[in-house]
């Protein structure tokens, strides 16, 4: 693989990082949390995603006093900054520590803006989890790791943010979910969906049921962890509901292969970076799985889809 390329999708071995991943994990949902607890409630959770930006991670702009409160993990200096509208800004260093002391340290960087609200401490959709004040397990940063993580998520926010200019109708944007720790984007065929069964660890019923209220092809990035079937880190694509016939559909790259396990494709993201063109094999990837997912549950594909936009060219009528 050419070295440029090789940076673009950098190795990312679960064994290596498997702790600071973990760690990390619990640091973006107690910010999470807070983003849960500003944002007013938008369909299937959006308002708590959040979104790349040309540094790490950002919740983007949540109302608050008067005006307006952004979080970012900063992967390129690895900080975590608290900004103001009004100018005002904290800085944490990210570094290795429990996450009871990220919580306190998150804590005294509100206080010092002004910032005064309570979050549930009790992570959401991890089995067994440890509430973020008495989690003094949790303590790894390895910060050439998560650079190689921020990066990942910046070629896959491209290449997936292409991919969704070939859908007309309603879909997500690419953002990123602090609650399973991936980066997602998701179609809609506009039909209303059985009610989701729940059962989500830490999650009321209510919110997976809001979530898949309506028929989705989903599709993102995984970086691992969390046992079963995959502990590494791949791309996944799933419908909800599972349309007869999905899990044998063929679909591309060759090393793509239905999880009986997890009821979605996956394509394992070691195998993905080796490929001669990995953008293309990620590409093939979201594409086919989509297309299986649509044909076999009667999708109205003439009506919600179009050619995949270019640059400055607008979309022909």
């Amino acid at each position: 693989m050419a070295s440029s390329m090789a940076d673009r999708w950098p190795d990312l071995p679960l064994a290596a990082w498997r702790d600071t991943r973990d760690t990390l994990h619990l640091w973006t949902q107690i910010v999470g949390k807070i983003r849960l607890a500003l944002a007013p409630w938008l369909n299937h959770s959006w308002h708590v995603a959040f979104y790349v930006t040309a540094r790490g991670l950002t919740t983007s702009p949540m109302p608050c006093k008067g005006g307006s409160l952004e979080i970012e993990f900063d992967f390129v200096e690895h900080l975590v900054w608290l900004r103001l509208s009004n100018g005002d800004f904290r800085k944490i260093a990210m570094r290795p520590m429990p996450v009871a002391a990220f919580y306190v340290e998150m804590g005294i960087a509100l206080r010092e803006l002004g910032l005064f609200f309570a979050i549930n401490p009790m992570p959401c959709e991890i089995p067994g989890a440890i509430p973020f004040d008495k989690d003094d397990v949790h303590k790894s940063y390895d910060p050439d790791y998560a650079h190689r993580f921020y990066r990942v998520l910046t070629a896959a926010h491209e290449v997936m943010s292409h991919f969704r200019t070939g859908f007309l109708g309603k879909a997500s944007p690419v953002h990123f979910f602090w609650g399973s720790f991936d980066l997602a984007v998701t179609r809609f065929s506009g039909r209303p969906a059985p009610r989701h069964p729940g059962g989500v660890p830490h999650l009321p019923d209510a919110v997976a049921q809001e979530a898949y209220s309506h028929e989705v092809s989903s599709a993102g990035f995984w970086p691992g962890g969390g046992g079963g079937p995959v502990d590494d880190a791949a791309f996944y694509s799933y419908a909800y509901p599972v349309p007869e016939g999905f899990a044998a559909a063929k679909v591309q790259p060759a090393d793509a292969a239905w999880s009986n396990e997890l009821g979605e494709f996956l394509l394992p993201y070691a195998t993905m970076r080796k490929a001669s063109d990995p953008d293309a094999a990620l590409m093939d990837f979201l594409q086919s799985t989509y297309a299986a997912a649509a044909d076999l549950a009667k999708w109205d594909r003439r009506t919600l889809e179009c050619g995949l936009g270019e640059k400055e060219k607008v979309r022909a009528i």
